[in-house]
């Protein structure tokens, strides 16, 4: 097999420890060095300097949980081409595995091209994408939260969140605090809820009839205090979202023109897969990488499986949100889109299809420095006038009617 990268390295990058395999071609052959290194910053500026030495032009490693960063960013100040690889691409045959085994296999795949490089953000995109990350593992903290402030009030026979949609709105906290302050009369409390309320206020004096007792209030405000440290937590994030935005700002205008994608939707995504879309030859393949697509599971001609491949997590959420969102605008594509699919295949696929379009939509808008161009409610009519004939007349015939067809005058 051609030999692509004459003088590459391998690494297998561990917590405390980075092995490295130098894969020298010479003459009589290619020849292996192989040397350990630590992975404080001092270790990591050797190993750079160890490499340069033995004049690497291509290193590789894998990607093992976040102690690859480190590394990848003392070698990005070299003059090496790095690539990321892909675990589950790169795995050795069966087998002795060792470290030393594992960094010489990657460096002979390295050297013949056979490594397929995984997507390494650019610095801002990175800081973005943290930031982001964070925020939505806050998000999902604050509702839990919230469920045990709920699941708290059960206990004390309070069915608030029976009648409340919101028990954290401005109703709902206001009743919250005066049972935490021991009030206990129910009519007192429906005194505090807002005239907004639909619940009647007969309603409103069931649910809130209970037993609250010292321990409830105890976790009651112990619940309370986290969900407001939340909050402030993730105001705390939004601001700092806000001032490192620049980068990003024409990008996040162009996609907030996507039904359902809104002001945490649009920077959340950007930071998953970066404003340059030449890292993606096509629509499709970043599709792929998002794991939007059904995975490829065939034996014998049979499709095993239509579930959607293992993908981009932070990235896949984010888009099933926003397609969830876009479902609900009237008259718009996605919404024929989402009920064309769910008629044939149920909600779920059809959601996975709109998140799908919505990502390819991003490709093309992102690429070409484009808005959303909504393709209407009548797309699919429009796209095939005849088939949609041909499907209201067999509903017709199915009812029991004769129909005949006449063209209107133009």
């Amino acid at each position: 097999m051609e030999v692509l990268y004459p003088h590459c390295a391998g690494l297998d990058v561990h917590k405390t420890t980075v092995v490295a395999c130098a894969r020298l071609a010479q003459s009589d052959g290619a020849h292996s060095e192989i040397r350990t290194f630590g992975t404080t910053t001092g270790d990591l500026l050797n190993l750079s300097a160890w490499l340069s030495e033995k004049r690497c032009t291509h290193v590789v490693m894998e990607a093992t949980g976040v102690y690859w960063r480190p590394v990848w960013h003392i070698l990005s100040d070299g003059e090496f081409a790095l690539t990321l690889a892909n675990a589950a691409h790169v795995k050795n045959v069966p087998g002795r595995k060792t470290d030393v085994r594992d960094c010489a296999w990657l460096a002979d795949l390295m050297a013949h091209g056979l490594i397929r490089g995984s997507f390494v953000p650019d610095g801002q995109t990175e800081a973005m994408r943290t930031l982001l990350r964070t925020r939505k593992q806050l998000v999902r903290e604050r509702s839990s939260h919230v469920q045990r402030l709920q699941k708290t009030l059960e206990g004390a026979n309070i069915k608030l969140d029976s009648v409340i949609s919101d028990i954290m709105g401005k109703s709902g906290r206001a009743m919250v605090e005066a049972l935490i302050a021991g009030e206990t009369d129910a009519k007192a409390l429906v005194a505090l809820a807002d005239r907004r309320i639909r619940a009647a206020p007969e309603a409103l004096e069931q649910a809130l009839t209970g037993r609250v007792v010292k321990h409830h209030r105890f976790m009651l405000r112990l619940h309370l205090g986290q969900i407001d440290a939340i909050d402030a937590a993730i105001a705390s994030l939004d601001a700092e979202v806000e001032a490192d935005l620049a980068p990003f700002r024409e990008g996040v205008e162009l996609l907030k023109t996507i039904p359902g994608v809104n002001d945490v939707g649009a920077p959340t995504i950007l930071s998953e897969i970066g404003c340059d879309m030449t890292r993606f030859p096509t629509a499709d393949h970043l599709v792929s990488w998002a794991g939007l697509c059904p995975r490829s599971d065939e034996s014998a001609g049979k499709r095993r499986s239509t579930r959607m491949k293992k993908g981009a997590p932070w990235l896949k959420v984010t888009l099933i949100e926003c397609a969830w969102a876009a479902k609900r605008k009237n008259g718009s594509y996605l919404q024929a889109q989402f009920n064309r699919i769910c008629a044939r295949r149920g909600p779920k696929k059809a959601i996975g299809a709109v998140a799908a379009s919505i990502l390819r939509a991003v490709y093309h808008m992102l690429k070409n420095k484009v808005p959303y161009q909504d393709l209407g409610a009548d797309y699919f009519i429009r796209r095939n006038k005849t088939a949609h004939t041909r499907r209201l007349l067999k509903s017709l015939q199915n009812l029991g009617y004769a129909v005949q067809l006449t063209p209107v005058a133009a």
